[in-house]
């Protein structure tokens, strides 16, 4: 089963159980999934669903941050829940020495030495991590090895 097909039985699950919240994160979550197969005129791979999940954590990540700022701490927990919900459909985050580790791997096999390759790194990396690290995770990693180059 792929993990849209998941996320829509999860959704429908959601809706005969009467549980709001799961349902409304669900929602989102295959709604921008939804848009970005019209943009690119087709189906989603997973590593790219994963990517959209990962978009939508971190909205929701700043969304907290600025109703901390505001004093509107009523918001947060729905939030903090929508947040578990998407956490649940993606694989197990790599450790930093994991990612460490497929990042030279990376750069290596790329023959790269520069910080203007880093955008071909990136995209290696980011297929190879198959959503086990985000893209905020891999930039930061790939710019630090490829600097000390």
């Amino acid at each position: 089963m792929s993990l849209k097909e998941d996320l829509e039985r999860s959704l429908i699950t959601a809706m005969k159980e009467k549980d709001d919240g799961r349902k409304n994160a669900l929602r989102m979550a295959l709604s921008s999934i939804k848009l970005a197969e019209i943009e690119s005129g087709k189906a989603l791979d997973e590593p790219m669903i994963f990517s959209i999940l990962q978009k939508e954590i971190r909205t929701k990540e700043e969304t907290i941050a600025e109703a901390e700022k505001a004093n509107r701490a009523e918001m947060i927990p729905p939030i903090s829940s929508e947040i578990e919900i998407l956490k649940e459909f993606l694989p197990k985050e790599m450790t930093d020495d994991e990612l460490m580790a497929l990042v030279k791997k990376t750069v290596s096999e790329l023959n790269a030495t520069s910080i203007k390759e880093i955008g071909l790194v990136m995209k290696s990396v980011i297929q190879d991590a198959h959503g086990r690290a985000s893209n905020d995770r891999i930039s930061k990693t790939v710019r630090d090895l490829l600097s000390k180059s």
